[in-house]
């Protein structure tokens, strides 16, 4: 008896379907509705809460913030996380399981954890800092608290093993049979890794990229305790207009403004990535 896929996935599918819509469904609703104060909404409909944001520079110098952080974040992670991911993924030995099993471990600690450690590393008299004054390099304790350097830091260290194993998953389908017969053609391993590797991982090399983008667009525990309130992204201002002013409207729209910002990036992407690939097939 052939076992059917997709009746099995089905009934979870359609759980997840009803989670996400219900709860997109309660703060687009909510964001059409006028802030009285307090948080009470006015009962009749209206876009003055998206009229504020796209008016407020203070709102579009945190979404341009929040754009800024999360691309330069993936581009990081992107250039360190293949890299170790092509290379586990060559690798004959038991080690390139021992790696990729360490890498999953990683991938369950909490993401609370995982920046307090940051925090205490980067602090003033943490392991970073004495190491640094002990070699020379500076003269005084320099700190990564309430910088941007700082949670772009954090971003990275929460999605960098998610990446690991995204990119394993798209190495490892490509043949290193191809990878061979490109170097007895006489090809270098630069001209292996340009024409033969990266045309083939494109599409899995952009949608990781998107995934780690939206994860960091999405961002709090990060950038709320490495930022320590110093630098603004939309997830802080929302939580911030949320729990500091009540005022559940703006925040809805905030958080609607993120929504449809990440999902006009996604697919501008997808265009120009389809574009790009069609003409490397032509």
């Amino acid at each position: 008896m052939k076992l059917r896929w997709d009746l099995v996935l089905l009934p979870a599918m359609l759980i997840s379907l009803a989670l996400l819509g219900t709860s997109q469904f309660i703060f687009l609703t909510g964001s059409l509705h006028r802030d009285l104060g307090m948080g009470r909404l006015a009962h009749a409909l209206s876009l003055d809460n998206y009229t504020q944001l796209v008016s407020d520079s203070y709102y579009l110098a945190t979404l341009k913030l929040s754009i800024e952080v999360s691309a330069i974040a993936t581009a990081l992670t992107l250039l360190l996380a293949f890299p170790v991911a092509y290379i586990i993924a060559r690798m004959k030995s038991r080690w390139g399981m021992a790696l990729l099993a360490a890498v999953v471990v990683s991938s369950f600690v909490s993401i609370v954890v995982k920046v307090l450690g940051l925090i205490l590393i980067f602090s003033a008299n943490g392991p970073f800092n004495k190491l640094l004054m002990a070699m020379g390099v500076i003269g005084a304790p320099v700190s990564l608290i309430g910088t941007l350097t700082g949670v772009v830091l954090g971003l990275m260290h929460y999605s960098l093993g998610f990446a690991v194993l995204l990119f394993y998953s798209v190495v490892i389908t490509v043949p290193r049979s191809l990878e061979e017969a490109a170097q007895g053609m006489g090809a270098s391993r630069a001209g292996v890794f340009r024409q033969v590797i990266l045309p083939m991982c494109l599409p899995g090399l952009v949608g990781g990229a998107l995934v780690i983008f939206n994860v960091s667009m999405g961002g709090f525990t990060s950038t709320a305790l490495i930022g320590a309130g110093k630098v603004l992204t939309i997830p802080v201002v929302i939580e911030r207009t949320m729990l500091l002013e009540n005022n559940y409207g703006t925040a809805a729209a905030l958080a609607a403004l993120l929504l449809i910002t990440v999902l006009i990036i996604n697919l501008a992407s997808v265009a120009v990535v389809s574009r790009i690939r069609r003409g490397l097939i032509l």
